[in-house]
């Protein structure tokens, strides 16, 4: 059967509303806030060398299914800058260091480097979302 060109694009529209629709009825197509922590983003370390130093890497997660997270600064203590390149994670000081330059992450992907010494602790502090 052959559909016309006007009614194809009337079918497409009618299943991207749609679409968009259930995306926002389950909750994953709205838009994020720095207030709401279900969706901040998060730090994941994992220890993936055994040697001395151990080596970590680093994970950080963009949980917001809509929207890019932007500047995303973290608690990171006495970090050195010489364990990582700036352009990986940048320490403005003690206690804050600015990942990716501050560029957006994707919504819901990661954001990862490696360093070799023992474990820093390190969470998000400060964060913006992206949502137009």
């Amino acid at each position: 059967m052959y559909i016309q060109p006007a009614s194809r694009l009337i079918l497409l529209s009618i299943t991207l509303v749609t679409v968009y629709s259930s995306l926002l009825l389950s909750g994953l197509g709205a838009k994020c806030s720095v207030n709401d922590h279900n969706h901040a983003p998060t730090v994941k370390q994992t220890q993936v060398g055994l040697g001395n130093p151990p080596k970590f890497l680093v994970e950080i997660s963009n949980n917001c299914p809509m929207c890019p997270v932007i500047d995303i600064h973290l608690k990171c203590g006495s970090f050195p800058q010489a364990l990582v390149s700036p352009r990986l994670l940048k320490v403005i000081g003690f206690d804050d260091c600015v990942v990716n330059g501050g560029l957006p992450l994707p919504s819901l992907q990661k954001f990862s480097f490696n360093y070799s010494h023992s474990k820093y602790l390190m969470r998000p502090s400060v964060w913006y979302f992206q949502c137009e």
